[in-house]
């Protein structure tokens, strides 16, 4: 099948078969006389894999090891389930990350009046945090919880 018949199977669009195969995800596949790309159904196993890996957040590293694991019949399910508790604790730190920010944001919101004076706690706590590195949520100086005084 052509790369459209294999996006269509697989749920992959083009661009990103390509790029799979750029990366070394997928191998390069295989060409018609016309030097058209061609593919099988292992190629859309392959495809439909990646696609799940990636709904499921993994990094492309990631996903090269699961595919690499998937297809190494010796392997051991401790190998995979460890790479997916690993993947797991990743997410918990970013869901942690995301609640802080949240946080600080919903209070920055309160803290905002909203009405027509320029005086903004929002816009004050995000030049705060310019020129001191990289952004961060907790650079504010606004902790959730402490009310900055109204002007």
């Amino acid at each position: 099948m052509n790369i459209g018949q294999a996006a269509a199977a697989s749920g992959v669009s083009a661009k990103m078969i390509r790029h799979y195969e750029g990366v070394g995800l997928l191998p390069p596949a295989g060409r018609s006389e016309a030097g058209y790309r061609q593919y099988g159904d292992k190629d859309v196993g392959m495809l439909r894999f990646i696609r799940h890996s990636r709904d499921l957040g993994f990094s492309l590293p990631q996903i090269a090891e699961l595919l690499d694991l998937w297809q190494n019949r010796r392997r051991s399910s401790r190998q995979v389930k460890a790479l997916a508790q690993a993947h797991i604790a990743e997410l918990d730190a970013k869901l942690t990350e995301l609640r802080e920010m949240k946080a600080t944001l919903e209070h920055l919101v309160h803290c905002c009046h909203g009405d027509d004076r320029p005086d903004c706690p929002i816009i004050e706590s995000l030049e705060s945090v310019s020129g001191a590195g990289a952004p961060g949520h907790r650079r504010s100086g606004l902790q959730p919880g402490r009310r900055r005084a109204p002007r």
